[in-house]
């Protein structure tokens, strides 16, 4: 399924908030989205939040495979990244599109290139057995700027992971589970993170962390990847748009200061899982959700204070306003009957104001099709009494015609059709009321 274009109003728009230096979420130029990290019960298993760009990152596993020819002595990392339809209409499943081949080639240039994690400390035996570090990465919700909610997440994850301790004797390689030996974190020498930049109408305009919506009417795009260290590890620069020195320059400088508030926001949430794991208390996704929601898996119990019910219950009582009417004895109407509720009188056959009118006029109207049926009759019964005589004046013949016998009911069927529609609808609106009661 093709994403849908953006129409005319909405891209012009787009552009002009761009210019007047306003964004649909209320951010300003160089403001960048919430970042929220949170970890799963596993090691290796994050989920890393860009506004409502959500990435899930999968546990990362390693296993123990031959190193490559040309580098034996080093271990391997794999990025594998997917763009499911479940994160937007337009990726489409099992497919390798243009966007997919290029943001896996920016993630192993970040990570792997610039050489983030030493790989020779993942070599068991030079040449023979080396560590593979696979890192999955998939997109539940998409709305931007899905290569720095990639790099963030592929970092902490590498970070948060632990391999299995190794032993070699010999020729024989043990590996050890986790109830053995306390799993190896990975060797990381610093954390690069990538930070996306904007560019509209030839690089008139700048915008950090661009939203779906201004990425479809954007020039042009600029990646930094850098770390805290103020060192740049990968730039790439798409659109065809020509950037100035002085505009790569100031990105870079952008790029510092966002790098720094990151890489100590994911360094706190690395601590303090750490710390929750060690003092052995709740920990994983559920335990990330905010409380007092509807997504909230539990709520705080509130205090109930049980001394003294009885006591408080007699003094609600007695401030308590006793009832408008009450009744001592019971009430009987009629003898051989018992009173059943407050003594009230039942107004159930009673009619109301509106419904006494609707019954008087069905009443004129039964009286007015009674006098009209009674005037029928009398015509017909004059008619039987006098002989209809026809004469004719040149054969001098008289017939006399009897008139046939005639019901003494001799409604017309409009009438009777009227008539029981007004009893319908009369007998309806006091149904009505009554359950309305």
């Amino acid at each position: 399924m093709r994403e849908p274009p953006l129409s005319n109003c909405e891209r012009r728009f787009l552009l002009r908030a761009v210019r007047e230096g306003k964004r649909l979420d209320g951010r300003q130029c160089y403001d960048y989205r919430n970042v929220r990290i949170s970890f799963g019960p596993d090691r290796g298993c994050c989920v890393v939040e860009l506004g409502r760009t959500r990435w899930v990152l999968g546990q990362v596993s390693c296993e123990l495979v031959p190193p490559k020819p040309n580098r034996a002595t080093e271990g391997i990392l794999f990025f594998n990244l997917e763009l499911s339809p479940m994160a937007a209409p337009g990726f489409e499943p099992g497919r390798q599109s243009e966007l997919l081949v290029k943001l896996n080639r920016l993630i192993e240039r970040c990570l792997r290139n610039s050489k983030c994690i030493d790989t020779e400390s993942l070599c068991v035996v030079a040449g023979e057995k080396v560590w593979q570090i696979r890192v999955d990465l998939h997109l539940l919700n998409h709305d931007g700027n899905i290569i720095d909610a990639a790099s963030i997440a592929a970092i902490v994850a590498l970070c948060h992971f632990r391999r299995p301790d190794v032993s070699v004797q010999g020729e024989e390689v043990t590996v050890y589970s986790p109830e053995e030996r306390d799993p190896v974190p990975l060797s990381i020498h610093h954390m690069p993170i990538c930070i996306s930049f904007a560019f509209f109408q030839q690089g008139t305009y700048l915008l950090v962390d661009p939203s779906e919506r201004e990425e479809r009417v954007m020039d042009g795009l600029l990646v930094i990847a850098m770390n805290k260290h103020r060192e740049i590890c990968t730039i790439q620069s798409s659109g065809g748009i020509m950037l100035l020195k002085d505009q790569v320059l100031r990105c870079s400088k952008i790029t510092a200061v966002k790098v720094a508030e990151i890489t100590e926001l994911i360094q706190k949430a690395l601590e303090n899982d750490q710390k929750v794991r060690k003092e052995g208390g709740k920990f994983g996704f559920a335990e990330s959700i905010p409380n007092q929601k509807i997504t909230a898996f539990k709520m705080e119990s509130a205090a109930v204070d049980t001394n003294n019910v009885e006591e408080q219950a007699e003094e609600i009582i007695t401030k308590a306003d006793p009832p408008s009417e009450v009744f001592a004895t019971p009430i009987l109407h009629t003898p051989g009957t018992a009173q059943i509720g407050e003594g009230i009188e039942s107004s159930w056959g009673d009619l109301e104001e509106s419904e006494r009118e609707e019954e008087g006029e069905s009443d004129a109207a039964a009286f007015e099709c009674q006098r009209m049926e009674t005037e029928d009759t009398s015509t017909i019964s004059k008619a039987k009494d006098e002989p209809i005589v026809l004469s004719d004046s040149e054969e001098e013949e008289v017939v006399i015609l009897e008139p046939q016998e005639v019901p003494n009911k001799t409604r017309t069927q409009t009438t009777l059709k009227q008539e029981n529609t007004s009893k319908k609808a009369f007998n309806k609106r006091r149904r009505k009321k009554r359950a309305a009661r």
